[in-house]
């Protein structure tokens, strides 16, 4: 027996903008930079995204002219945000703030301390002994890796129940005077949103996929791929256009020898869960792993309603794989993300 993923429930701030709305508010910044602001239009309507949710109204952001304002918005809206996930979680897992034994934090789109899970253990009176594992840095992967060392920890403690919560609003990151194409991408493919997910050790009697097993892969001498670079103004995006390249190069052997590890190929999996990390990167996932369109379909409606939540995306498809109930006793399914290391993570899921 394995641990067992109960429920995943999704979170996202409730202003929303269309895509269009947002190349419009962008087109009248950039203009004054001597943007060629029909580039703008062409990288923002390549990302396949129709509109994202934003921490804050649309007009608010240009008020924000301190990286310290701008992480005291992301403060307050994580701890909000990330509470009224965390109780969506516990209502789909029938469970009480108390029974929680363990919680983990995954974000990379600001900086608290003490840390977002520990401003939540007030708000959600959750218990004083409760462990906390707040992680930053893992960016889009961390949905996958969160994941893996909850079941690591679940594996010590089979009685416990653990809970994940990634909060990420990307918005708040954004270098308004940044034009370079990398800028302008994120700009156009990240949105915010949360997700908490909880999951109970294998003595515990519940419902949902087992956790089967995880690896971790480093890709060495990748470092400058993704990230940040920390300025003045906050977070400056580090992203290569090699990141489809890598994953070509890599994740079909990744995949395979993960796979082989548990007596299993790629015939076996049913279902397929992968980070929405933008068309170049699922369109490189369906081609080096042989998969039909369908087998990312939830990816991709993802990427178009939402965008890419960095470390929340892959558990936003996971919960709407799980919502669907399309999975059957016995199916498998593997969850795949990539992030700044640069790295890999997949999980094996069986029903």
């Amino acid at each position: 027996m394995h641990p067992r993923l109960r429920t995943v429930a999704r979170g996202v701030p409730k202003h929303y903008a269309s895509q269009e709305q947002l190349i419009a508010a962008f087109r009248a910044h950039w203009a004054k930079e001597h943007f060629n602001v029909e580039r703008l239009e062409q990288l923002h309507r390549a990302v396949g995204v129709e509109g994202r949710h934003l921490a804050l109204p649309i007009d608010q952001y240009l008020g924000l002219k301190t990286f310290a304002a701008r992480n005291d918005a992301w403060i307050k809206v994580a701890v909000e945000l990330g509470e009224h996930t965390v109780r969506d979680a516990l209502k789909k897992a029938d469970l009480k703030p108390t029974d929680l034994d363990a919680f983990f934090f995954v974000t990379v789109t600001g900086l608290a301390t003490p840390s977002i899970d520990a401003r939540l253990i007030n708000r959600l009176k959750l218990r004083e002994d409760i462990k906390r594992t707040p992680i930053f840095g893992l960016g889009c992967v961390a949905g996958a890796a969160g994941i893996s060392r909850v079941a690591d920890y679940l594996r010590a403690y089979p009685t416990h129940h653990a809970l994940l919560l990634s909060v990420e609003l990307c918005s708040l990151t954004l270098q308004r005077e940044d034009v370079s194409i990398p800028n302008i991408i994120s700009s156009g493919l990240f949105g915010d949103g949360a997700a908490a997910l909880i999951m109970s050790g294998a003595e515990v009697p519940a419902g949902g996929p087992q956790v089967i097993a995880t690896r971790s892969i480093f890709y060495p001498d990748t470092e400058r791929t993704m990230g940040w670079d920390f300025v003045d103004g906050g977070f400056k995006v580090v992203l290569s256009a090699k990141v489809p390249e890598l994953v070509t190069a890599n994740i079909r052997q990744n995949v395979d020898s993960f796979l082989a590890a548990q007596g299993l190929d790629r015939s076996k999996v049913k279902h397929w869960i992968a980070h929405t990390g933008g068309p170049r990167v699922l369109q490189a996932f369906e081609a080096a792993l042989e998969l039909p369109k369908e087998a990312l379909a939830r990816s991709w409606k993802s990427l178009r309603d939402v965008g890419n939540l960095s470390s929340a995306s892959v558990l936003h498809v996971l919960s709407e794989l799980l919502d669907s109930g399309e999975a059957r006793p016995g199916e498998l399914g593997l969850l795949m993300a990539m992030g700044p290391g640069f790295c890999a993570e997949l999980v094996l899921l069986q029903w």
